[in-house]
């Protein structure tokens, strides 16, 4: 009981390396809500990849900007002016990863002609790690 006490304090506490954890793990919900819809899609409905990548990610920009502000970087806005920027920015950079993501599933998919959902395995790993640099450096600051 007390491990998971320090755990729990460690994660949620003040410590810097309680953020990586938070953001990992909001990562991970994130994750999971993207693949998911992208699966339900493309793999059992048989909708077109792209199609189901441009419902997927905008579905987990969502998901994870209110995550990212509330629970990891515990961001308060001071206005609605500085609410706006902070979402245009951070809608901005997921576009930019988006665009990113749905490249790398069509290279895969399209140009080598290998598995879509392979390839979004692998745009999600390298999304991942542009997406808390992107958001640690330029939107959550």
């Amino acid at each position: 009981m007390r491990i998971a006490r320090k755990l729990i304090n460690y994660v949620f506490g003040e410590d810097p390396g309680g953020e990586k954890i938070r953001y990992l793990i909001v990562g991970g919900l994130t994750t999971l809500v993207n693949f998911s819809i992208f699966v339900l899609m493309h793999e059992l409905c048989g909708i077109d990849e792209t199609i189901s990548n441009l419902v997927s990610i905008p579905a987990s920009i969502l998901f994870a900007y209110i995550a990212n502000k509330l629970v990891v970087f515990r961001q308060q806005s001071e206005s609605i002016k500085y609410l706006a920027l902070e979402f245009i920015k951070f809608v901005g950079s997921r576009l930019f990863t988006m665009a990113l993501e749905v490249g790398i599933v069509f290279l895969f998919s399209n140009v080598l002609e290998w598995n879509a959902t392979l390839g979004k395995v692998i745009a999600m790993i390298v999304v991942i790690i542009l997406n808390y640099v992107i958001s640690k450096v330029i939107v959550f600051r």
